[in-house]
């Protein structure tokens, strides 16, 4: 189940895993959650260890991730100007080590930083198809001052 986060329209859900000696089974999505507006694309990105992919929104597209294989710390960043939560930072731990999916509305700034020594792999639904002539996809720099977010790792 889909639970509601600290930015407005954000849904974070914990998967269940099921497994057994021949390996596990989980859910990702299910049409019956009534959590996407519309089927866009599905699509998949294997990023390298050391990478940051931030950050990006859209005007019009909703995302929902997940990431099958490695560990990823994901930061969402509230930039809607009509939003009650506007300018709110949150991050998830997601990955092999944390079984989980987030869905990302238009709006909201995000991206992700590969943790560990192998790379991770993202897939994503994204609620629109993906128009080269077109893209709804804007870019700010990772480390931007007015976002704030600080990417590097605390020795524990």
């Amino acid at each position: 189940m889909f639970k509601d986060t600290k930015i407005r329209g954000v849904k974070y859900k914990k998967l269940t895993r099921h497994h057994d000696e021949r390996g596990f089974f989980e859910e990702i999505v299910r049409d019956d959650e009534d959590i996407v507006k519309r089927f866009g694309q599905l699509s998949a990105s294997k990023t390298n260890p050391g990478v940051i992919k931030a950050f990006h929104y859209h005007e019009k597209q909703d995302d929902i991730w997940f990431f099958p294989s490695g560990n990823a710390r994901v930061v969402l960043h509230d930039i809607r100007s009509n939003s009650k939560t506007k300018g709110v930072t949150e991050s998830f731990l997601m990955g092999e080590d944390n079984p989980s999916t987030v869905l990302i509305p238009a709006g909201v700034a995000h991206g992700y930083q590969v943790l560990g020594c192998q790379p991770v792999v993202i897939t994503y639904l994204t609620t629109e198809s993906y128009d080269p002539k077109n893209p709804d996809e804007k870019r700010i720099e990772w480390d931007d001052d007015e976002i704030g977010f600080n990417w590097s790792i605390e020795n524990r």
